[in-house]
């Protein structure tokens, strides 16, 4: 039985966050997550992909930030039960929690956080003849190295954001990057398509829209496609090495599903009011695995979620006692492992 003060459901960046908050509280954390390696999907599907929203970081690489947020929970020394699923939770007299994964393996603790992100998932796939035939064959729904179309004919296919930030991505690696999309509009953000569009403009990018692929070509390996114009019905036959659609995912939540949360459209329903606590005591889902009016899936929002829950968390286990907060500018960081991170005298003597 491996015990803990929070056990986490899931090892992406806002349950890694979450260890960080848990241990500025001297809470001790322990995380479970079905994939083999912590990170969830920014390690798994987008390692080399770049996020252009976390604070103080212009732009940094997903798996770059996975890295980042493991040294800084490193001091607080959180337990990791990885390459398993959380499959059922049994709620004990006492108000506390016993999760027993898909291996058996038992976990006992007061306060349960789930932050499995978009849960278990599958890439959307186009409805094409010899689809399966090519798969890893020419055709692929994630990107994990880039590297591997250096210098290749890529043709990506959707209208969100992970198809733009590739395409803008890949502009500078690929030899060419065609983008089909089925309608003119996109549903990225608008700068992405500022770019996407600059990019077409100076030739580094084909856009071609409003349309969709219609048949894959090849032997053994794909080598072309064949594209048809929705507006006109023209039809375009592209030689390529790679075809990825990315069409999202689509995600399930999984044995979570039967825990008896609130559901709404297959996420978690939370109360967004004071601490993203579900309708069960003691069990909180924080990032994009919660909803709530207003919500945004932002790993950014993740980590404000992540906080929140943390406060609430120690004054479900120790309710006599009152947390005063203190900044890390002025109490540094104490870790687990007893290191300390001090704060500098002169910002603690001009707070003070």
């Amino acid at each position: 039985m491996i015990k803990t003060d929070i056990l986490i459901i899931g090892a992406g960046p806002t349950g890694l966050f979450a260890v960080f908050e848990a241990g500025l509280l001297k809470l001790k954390c322990h995380l479970i997550d079905a994939l083999p390696q912590p990170g969830g999907q920014c390690s798994e599907i987008y390692p080399k992909k770049p996020i252009y929203d976390i604070p103080g970081f212009p732009e940094v690489l997903a798996g770059d930030l996975v890295d980042n947020l493991m040294e800084q929970i490193k001091s607080f020394q959180p337990g990791f039960t990885l390459g398993e699923r959380a499959d059922t939770i049994e709620k004990l007299e006492d108000g506390t929690f016993i999760v027993t994964t898909n291996k058996e393996t038992k976990h006992h603790a007061p306060i349960v956080a789930i932050a499995g992100g978009l849960g278990s998932f599958e890439p959307r796939k186009p409805q094409l003849e010899n689809l399966t035939k090519f798969e890893d064959n020419g055709i692929a729904y994630i990107i994990k190295d880039p590297e591997v179309y250096r210098d290749k004919k890529v043709l990506l296919a959707g209208g969100g954001d992970s198809a733009l930030d590739w395409a803008i991505f890949l502009a500078n690696i690929a030899k060419e990057v065609t983008l089909v999309h089925r309608r003119n509009e996109f549903r990225g953000a608008l700068d992405s398509v500022e770019k996407v569009q600059e990019l077409k403009n100076a030739g580094k990018i084909n856009l071609i829209t409003p349309a969709e692929v219609i048949e894959l070509r090849g032997d053994v390996k794909l080598s072309s496609v064949v594209i048809q114009k929705t507006d006109t019905k023209e039809q375009i036959e592209l030689e390529l090495d790679y075809f990825i659609p990315l069409f999202g995912l689509s995600p399930k939540l999984g044995p979570i599903g039967d825990w008896g949360l609130e559901i709404e459209k297959n996420a978690i329903k939370v109360d967004n009011t004071l601490d993203y606590q579900t309708n069960i005591p003691g069990i909180y889902a924080i990032g994009d695995v919660n909803t709530y009016p207003g919500k945004l899936k932002l790993i950014l929002c993740g980590f404000h979620e992540a906080t929140l829950m943390c406060q609430s968390a120690y004054q479900r286990i120790f309710p006599d006692k009152k947390y005063v907060m203190k900044y890390t500018t002025v109490g540094g960081v104490q870790g687990f492992d007893g290191s300390k991170k001090e704060a500098p005298k002169a910002v603690v003597k001009a707070i003070n």
